[in-house]
């Protein structure tokens, strides 16, 4: 069996930490390097949920795409849930990793993930890394769709293929528009409006869009304006941890390791109820008063 430290060191080429954003705060939040590594679970969220089922499964590492203390702390005190969170990880010897950003523009990715988990053919990324002299690395795709759909089909497709959450897919453009081309990011993507237009991709799949940037670029008029599909951010994510499961499972072929690697099922996004909208009124682009 590995210990922890080579488990990492493996971790870290697939995901280098140098190539996180300078705000990211990835890595091993904790765990005992000389340890003997068994079980890994991979999730999204390094939450108390996640942790219980990785102290059920008898993990002895935790590895999550987003960090745990992203703006720091003072305090690891298990009274605050991000201190109970490090106190059971610590008394039950499982160690904490962290792939964040570094993730974000691996060759494989997020992205891929997403992108995979959609069917989608992949031309290139978004947002190329300009230390990539392949060309390969860098945020977001840019895609084919497997066949000519409509906005309409095209979020239904969507909701279909990525896990189900309250939010589902929402859409934002003209439902009959025929989309051939879509970009996807996982995650939050609203700022990268500019760079979707710039590829001329008919649509973006993405997370966590606000209302003013998804207003302004669907009201765009430069390059026509750009049809939007929000889905929920953890489940733009999640396929990740399948993809990263595998990647880590080759590691262990080729080192004959015999890790056995995990992915969590357990949704963790945070939003539980969806209710449709049943207005007592149609609004029209005319004033007037609610009946």
């Amino acid at each position: 069996m590995p210990v922890l430290s080579e488990v990492l060191t493996a971790l870290d080429a697939l995901w280098p930490p140098e190539r996180a954003e300078g705000w990211d705060a990835v890595g091993t939040v904790c765990g005992d390097p000389d340890a003997e590594v068994r079980r890994v679970l991979f999730a999204v969220d390094p939450v108390q949920e996640i942790v219980d089922e990785a102290v059920q499964l008898g993990a002895d590492l935790l590895v999550t795409h987003h960090p745990l203390y992203l703006r720091g702390t003072t305090t690891v005190a298990a009274s605050t849930f991000k201190g109970k969170v490090v106190h059971t990880l610590i008394k039950h010897d499982i160690a904490l990793h962290v792939a964040h950003t570094n993730a974000d523009t691996a060759d494989p990715g997020v992205s891929d993930a997403l992108a995979g988990a959609l069917d989608l053919r992949i031309l290139g990324p978004l947002v190329p890394d300009p230390s990539d002299p392949e060309g390969r690395r860098g945020l977001g795709r840019i895609c084919e769709l497997p066949h000519p759909m409509t906005l309409a089909e095209f979020a239904s497709y969507a909701a279909a293929r990525l896990p189900a959450t309250a939010q589902g897919i929402r859409a934002a453009g003209d439902p009959e528009r025929e989309i051939r081309t879509v970009a996807v990011s996982g995650g939050s993507g609203d700022s990268l409006f500019d760079d979707v237009r710039a590829a001329g991709a008919d649509a973006f799949l993405t997370a966590d869009l606000r209302h003013h940037p998804a207003s302004e670029a669907t009201q765009h008029t430069g390059a026509g304006p750009l049809a939007l599909l929000d889905a929920a951010h953890w489940a733009t994510e999640w396929p990740w941890c399948e993809q990263a499961a595998a990647q880590l499972d080759a590691v262990s072929d080729r080192h004959g390791w015999g890790l056995r690697t995990h992915v969590s099922r357990t949704v963790t996004d945070p939003w539980t109820a969806h209710a449709a909208s049943t207005p007592v009124f149609t609004p029209t682009h005319t004033t007037g008063a609610p009946r």
